[in-house]
């Protein structure tokens, strides 16, 4: 079988005179193909969910096929289907829900090492479907045009991310179902990266962590928040990595675009059967130096631009996999990365002040499958995760800089047993020990008295499981347990309980409940902000509260599958800082915070070219005690939907997206006639992209965005460009 789709990811393997092609399209969809003589035939593989549909197809050739890339993913369960019969998978498709989870090897294939699969940690996450998992993969983060995380997420349902693109504040944030950063857990190959830093600008910054190196990003609640962490009052982003096997392949871009945006991208991999790995580069500017009206955030007064919005960021990667045994395979990845920018304040007069952050994550994972039928696999996971925050600028003819330095060392063990039919048991054990160095420097002589070093730690200890019941054929239940055993904040336990009924092969409900705790951070704790003037609050308490989900699955059709989730969560002793005299602000628990809200995904694949999707959020962050009680949170829209349509076919690819968003409140620093209960005028942005096909390894692509040229408020202050153009190639060899 020699025709190939150049728009399919595609891996070959070799066994005698058989071959094997498996494909992924836009989804873990798998094919095998066999050809005897001038006949082939296509069996659809019995998915245990309702995603899109999952075809198997086998080929024999009597030519041997050199492998490109390699994976030992094999289906079960197969059943006839006709050939004709083929509906294609979508070609766009941001919110992938429930992707199914590796299924064990056929007996035609159960003698190759099943350690032997494009491994980077933790691939997949493994977890009960009682509430939905997204995906988006690098096919589809490419297709966007994402330069980060932050860019990907925001094509993701739940996600309200006002800190990307041009002129980005960090301070605006991300917010995912009315939860901040700091407040969802984010994963890269199933470990933690998350800081719980939060002045100085040290929470984790989506916007720093390049997608090149990326396979794809899992968006995951309810059972999740147990085997990762139970601070999360929202999910869990878990950023995969690249991983391949066969021959070397070099991957190289770059691009050019409006208000001196840059980025270049380097790439090498390759492997055998033991050993594979890859090695990566990336490098971004942007100087953000365009016209924004009057009163808005940091505007020169003289040029009339947006000033000191200036962002660097080089990052490195590099990760290599051995399978040492049939059984036994050894990960390791390293990312490093350096970013220097400028800081643009929502509400204060022009700013100076810069953030340098550098980043260093490293991981080691020993995956170990216990017995023959893959019913017992071991991971076993040793991490060490670095953030250091430098905030600095003048004041007036004084200078202050705040230095947040972070260092986490974590190691895990993770069971998953199957030890019945019916029952499979996620267990295992997790070891911490933060520390914070922080210092707060400054010249201004009514701040120096409170100049100050500390030096802090903390260390936590935690076990968890979770145990999944297959009650019937069409009913599994989920209960959860994390006992945390903390240096500070005492020891506490957090449940979950889950639920999946699958009606009909189309239709399915599920629900989750979970409950959190989210320690106060260790600068919130001890640290003085000096380019804040915000003081530490040793008492603080945790916050704590509970979130669920309910909703259902739905197939629509062959083509078209729909997911709606009611989602809601309680958060007691929330953490803001709070004014307790005109010139002093302190951190503290202010109170309560209640949300509901609901989700809609929509995908359909319309003829075997053209896809389209539809992504709606509601979010209603209700503040139930204080000052602002009854206000919706600062910065959190009440809506924000996304609608994407694509043709691709033979290598040329059109993409339009759409963005709505219906406006965030606003919060303190307003413009004259503005108060802290308006809200943002809602804006509708429109994005354009293509690829157009030079040769079998070269391509050029292109971006427009905002097609309709208007200039309008994202968040408090903050104001779009206008119309932008990117233009770029890329090429592999």
């Amino acid at each position: 079988m020699t025709i190939l789709n150049r728009q399919l990811n595609w891996i070959v393997t070799t066994t005698g005179g058989l071959f094997s092609i498996f494909l992924t399209i836009a989804s873990p969809n798998l094919i095998l193909l066999e050809n005897h003589g001038a006949n082939a035939s296509i069996s659809k593989i019995a998915s245990p969910t309702i995603d899109s549909p999952n075809y198997l197809i086998t080929a024999r050739k009597k030519k041997r096929l050199k492998p490109k890339v390699r994976s030992t993913a094999t289906p079960t369960q197969v059943e006839s289907l006709d050939l004709t019969q083929t509906p294609p998978p979508p070609l766009i498709s941001p919110a992938v829900p429930n992707s199914p989870d590796p299924v064990p090897p056929t007996p035609s294939t159960a003698a190759e090492p099943e350690l032997s699969v494009d491994v980077t940690g933790e691939r997949r996450i493994n977890l009960p479907k009682s509430s939905p998992i997204h995906t988006i993969d690098s096919t589809q983060i490419q297709k966007q045009g994402a330069k980060s995380v932050a860019d990907a997420l925001k094509n993701l349902p739940g996600f309200a991310i006002n800190d990307v693109g041009y002129g980005a504040d960090i301070h605006t944030g991300t917010y995912y179902r009315g939860a901040s950063t700091n407040q969802f857990i984010i994963l890269l190959n199933g470990r933690s990266i998350g800081t719980n830093v939060n002045t100085y600008h040290g929470a984790t910054d989506l916007n720093s962590i390049p997608v090149d190196s990326i396979d794809r990003i899992e968006l995951s609640s309810g059972a999740s928040n147990i085997i990762y962490g139970s601070e999360t009052f929202g999910g869990v982003v878990n950023i995969i990595t690249k991983s391949y096997h066969g021959t070397p392949q070099t991957n190289i871009s770059a691009e050019l675009g409006s208000y001196g945006r840059q980025n270049y991208r380097a790439s090498y991999t390759g492997g055998d059967r033991k050993v594979n790995y890859r090695i990566g580069i990336e490098k971004y500017l942007i100087d953000n130096n365009y016209s924004v009206p009057v009163g808005a955030a940091n505007r020169d007064p003289v040029t009339g631009k947006l000033s000191n919005a200036d962002t660097d960021t080089i990052s490195y990667t590099g990760n290599i996999s051995v399978a040492i045994s049939d059984r036994n395979q050894l990960d390791f990845d390293v990312t490093k990365i350096a970013s220097r920018r400028g800081l643009v304040y929502f509400g204060f007069p022009l700013q100076r002040d810069r953030l340098n952050h550098d980043a260093l994550n490293l991981g080691l994972n020993w995956r170990s499958q216990l017995t023959e039928d893959q019913s017992s696999i071991l991971n076993t996971t040793i991490s060490y995760n670095q953030d250091y925050f430098n905030t600095f600028g003048p004041s007036g003819t004084n200078n202050r800089t705040g230095i947040l330095d972070t260092k986490a060392v974590t190691g895990k063990i993770d069971h998953t047993w199957k030890n019945t039919p019916t029952n499979t048991l996620r267990w295992g054990g997790e070891l911490q020990s933060r520390q914070l160095n922080g210092s707060s420097i400054s010249t201004v002589p009514a701040r120096i008295v409170f100049n100050d070093v500390e030096n802090r730690s903390v260390f936590n200890t935690a076990l968890f499981a979770v145990d999944t019941w297959k009650i019937s054929d069409k009913v599994a239940v989920d209960l959860g347990v994390r006992q945390n055993f903390n240096s500070q904040f005492g020891n506490y336990l957090n449940p979950s309980l889950g639920s999946r009924w699958e009606i009909d092969p189309a239709f399915a409900l599920r629900a989750s409940v979970t409950g959190a705790q989210r320690n106060p951070g260790l600068d919130q704790l001890y640290l003085y902000d000096t380019v804040h003037g915000w003081f530490p609050n040793p008492d603080l308490k945790p916050e704590t509260g509970a979130n669920w989900t309910a909703g259902f699955d739905l197939a629509l059709s062959n083509t078209s599958t729909g997911t709606i989730t009611y989602f809601g969560s309680n958060l007691n002793n929330r953490l803001a800082t709070q004014a307790i005299n005109p010139t002093t602000t302190q951190w503290a628990n202010i109170g309560r915070v209640a949300t509901n809200g609901l989700e809609v995904g929509v995908k359909q694949q319309l003829t075997p070219q053209w896809s389209t999707f539809l992504n709606y959020t509601y979010t209603d962050a209700k503040i139930q005690t204080g000052v602002e009680s009854g206000l919706q949170l600062a910065l959190v829209p009440f809506s924000v939907a996304q609608l994407g349509i694509g043709y691709a076919n033979q290598g040329w690819e059109v993409n339009l997206l759409t963005n709505y968003n219906s406006g965030t409140r606003r919060v303190f620093f307003n413009n004259p006639g503005q108060t802290s209960t308006n809200f943002v005028p809602s804006f509708l942005n429109l994005d354009l992209s293509a690829r157009v096909p030079i040769s079998e390894n070269i391509g050029l692509n292109f971006y427009v965005e905002n097609l309709a040229d208007v200039q309008y408020e994202k968040v408090n202050r903050i104001y779009s460009p206008g119309r932008t153009f990117r233009a770029g190639v890329s090429a592999n060899f």
